[in-house]
C-alpha cells in the first residue's frame, strides 16, 4: 500500500514524522496555517513586515521546540500561543499598536469579515470608512493586553473560547470575562464616534 503524500496527512501525522526530522512534514505545517499566523500577526501589529516577520519567527521557535511538543493540544493551538506571545513582545517593545487604518488592502484580501464587498463607493462614505478605522484601531489600542488577544482571537481568527484559553493558558471564564471587558471598552470607546458621523 502506497503511502499518502504529506499534504494528505492530518496535522498529528504531519507533527509526528516532522518530530523524526521530516522537513517536509513541516512544510506542508507550514503551508497550511501561515496565512491564518499572518493575519493573527497583522492584527496585532497592523504592520505587514512586522507582521510577516513575527509569523516566521513563530514557525522557527515551533520547528525548534517540535521534539518537546507533547500533542495534548492541537498543533495550531501550540502554534498560536507561540505566535501571541511574541505578538504582546512585541507590542511591550514598541509600547503602543500601529494605528495601520483596518480597511487596508491586507484586510479585504484576507477576508476576514466574509465575502461581502463593503468597499466604501463616494468621497464622503471613504473619508468615514477610512474615519472609522482609525478610530476602531484606537480603541483596540486602548484595551488591555489580554482584553485584545480575547477579542482579536474571537472575532478575527472565528476561535472556540476553548481554543482561546488554551492559547492563552488560563480558563474558560477568564476569556469570557476578558471578551466581555473588551466589548464593553470597545462600544464606550466607539459610542462618541459613532455620534458624531451618524446624522
Amino acid at each position: 500500500m502506497e503511502a499518502r503524500p504529506p499534504a494528505e496527512l492530518g496535522d498529528e501525522e504531519l507533527v509526528a514524522l516532522a518530530q523524526k526530522s521530516s522537513r517536509e512534514a513541516f512544510e506542508v505545517l507550514v503551508e497550511r496555517y501561515k496565512q491564518k499566523a499572518y493575519r493573527v500577526a497583522f492584527d496585532f501589529t497592523r504592520d505587514r513586515e512586522e507582521a510577516k516577520d513575527l509569523s516566521q519567527e513563530a514557525f522557527l521557535r515551533a520547528f525548534s521546540h517540535l521534539k518537546r511538543f507533547d500533542l495534548r493540544a492541537s498543533f495550531y493551538t501550540w502554534l498560536y500561543r507561540i505566535l501571541v506571545n511574541l505578538c504582546l513582545d512585541y507590542g511591550r517593545r514598541r509600547g503602543r499598536i500601529s494605528l495601520e487604518p483596518w480597511d487596508s488592502k491586507v484586510e479585504q484580501d484576507s477576508s476576514l469579515n466574509g465575502a461581502v464587498d463593503r468597499t466604501p463607493s463616494s468621497p464622503d462614505q471613504k473619508a468615514i470608512a477610512s474615519e472609522t478605522a482609525r478610530e476602531i484601531g484606537k480603541a483596540l489600542a486602548a484595551l488591555s493586553p489580554k482584553q485584545r488577544t480575547a477579542f482579536l482571537l474571537k472575532n478575527h481568527e472565528g476561535l472556540s473560547i476553548r481554543e482561546i484559553a488554551e492559547i492563552m493558558r488560563t480558563a474558560e471564564g477568564t476569556v469570557k470575562a476578558h471578551l466581555h471587558r473588551a466589548v464593553t471598552a470597545l462600544r464606550r470607546s466607539l459610542a462618541g464616534f459613532a455620534e458624531r458621523v451618524i446624522p
